[in-house]
Parts: C-alpha cells; sequence; structure tokens
C-alpha cells in the first residue's frame, strides 16, 4: 500500500510552472506521511483528506494504467457552497464582466489619446 498525497493547493505559485512551498507546507506534508506510515514519533493520527491525501493499493495505481497524477486518486476537496443561487450568481458576474469591459475600453481611450499626444498615436 502506498500513500497518495495531492499538495497542488499548498504554497505560493512563483511563476506559472513554479510552486514555492512554506515551512509549513513542508511540514504538513512530512507529519500526514508519517501519520500513515504510522511512525511512533509521530504526534498526528492520520486520516483521510479529500483532494490531499489516502492511501492505496498498487493494483489500483494498475488499474487506472499506473498514472501517478494524484487527482484521480484522492478526489477533491470539498467546496463551500456560498449559498447564492446560481442564476442570481450568473447575472452578477455577468453585470461585473460588463462594467469591467466598459472601464477597460475608457482606458484603451484613454491611452491611445496619450500616446497621440507625444506623437505614437494613429
Amino acid at each position: 500500500m502506498s500513500c497518495s498525497s495531492d499538495a497542488r493547493k499548498l504554497g505560493t505559485l512563483i511563476d506559472r510552472v513554479h510552486r514555492e512551498l512554506s515551512d509549513a507546507d513542508i511540514q504538513k506534508v512530512a507529519n500526514t506521511y508519517h501519520a500513515w506510515r504510522g511512525d511512533k514519533d509521530c504526534k498526528q493520527k492520520y486520516a483521510d483528506v479529500a483532494g490531499f491525501c489516502k492511501p492505496l493499493r498498487s493494483m489500483k495505481f494498475a488499474a487506472h494504467g499506473h498514472i501517478l497524477t494524484p487527482g484521480r486518486y484522492v478526489g477533491a476537496a470539498d467546496v463551500e457552497d456560498d449559498d447564492e443561487p446560481f442564476d442570481e450568481k450568473m447575472a452578477r458576474l455577468a453585470a461585473e464582466l460588463r462594467a469591467q469591459s466598459e472601464q477597460s475600453a475608457n482606458l484603451d481611450k484613454q491611452i491611445w489619446a496619450n500616446l497621440k499626444d507625444i506623437g505614437y498615436g494613429e
């Protein structure tokens, strides 16, 4: 049996491909591993955490073609429900997008006008 862990939500994204884990993040992963192994010096008790860790038998990896993508095995973390009805949320988000698009268009006009004033616009 092995322990599958998905730490994609830990740390801070440095750029598109690099994530930096804090000491606390590293300690969380290490403690989870040691708890899963049942190490006597570990004070933490192991528990499955949806979206983070789950023990697996190797035959489950074989059943998935030996693909080691953690999300296949640890599941998804619970998503908090914000209690906002879908239709209302979509209407609100669409209105925000419309306002932001209008603001963007106004800013574009100002930028082009400024560029024209200094001799680089149309």
